[in-house]
């Protein structure tokens, strides 16, 4: 497996130009970033959740970073949880268990996206797979992450 079908589709539809990087196998996105070498704070993970009236919502964060579920329920006015492993498995059908990539708009899923992310020149995205990360510049990433809201919602975790 590669890149997520829908992502790659979502990505040449838009023409928004990108990269491949190709990784020893991972298990978390901090462990892709040693493994292709890339800065953690430079790869964004997806984390879903779900409100309590079976919303979800794809949370942005860099892979360095712990998402604050209280502050961002209290920025939103919302009651966001975490979604079910097995429940994530289906939103994402074309991915490795475990591999979410974190652009919601291919899977019909609302997005909110951490502030911090928003300045870095290039920013790497799981694929779909636990081997290929995406590389994106930053207006690559940004028109990706149009249809999202910028929040600050996490804190660094890894340093």
């Amino acid at each position: 497996m590669t890149i997520a079908t829908r992502v790659e589709n979502y990505l040449n539809d838009n023409q928004i130009p990108f990269q491949t990087v190709i990784h020893e196998h991972s298990q978390s996105s901090l462990h892709s970033a040693v493994k292709a070498h890339v800065p953690k704070m430079n790869i964004a993970k997806g984390i879903v959740l779900e409100d309590h009236e079976g919303r979800h919502l794809l949370a942005v964060l860099p892979a360095d970073s712990k998402i604050s579920i209280s502050e961002l329920n209290v920025k939103l006015h919302a009651d966001f949880h975490l979604l079910k492993e097995q429940q994530v498995y289906h939103l994402f059908e074309d991915c490795e268990h475990g591999a979410v990539p974190p652009i919601g708009t291919p899977y019909h899923i609302s997005m909110i996206c951490e502030e911090s992310l928003i300045d870095l020149e290039e920013v790497y995205l799981e694929g779909g797979d636990h081997e290929t990360l995406i590389k994106l510049d930053r207006a690559g990433f940004h028109k990706a992450m149009s249809e999202g809201k910028w929040l600050h919602f996490s804190s660094q975790v890894f340093h």
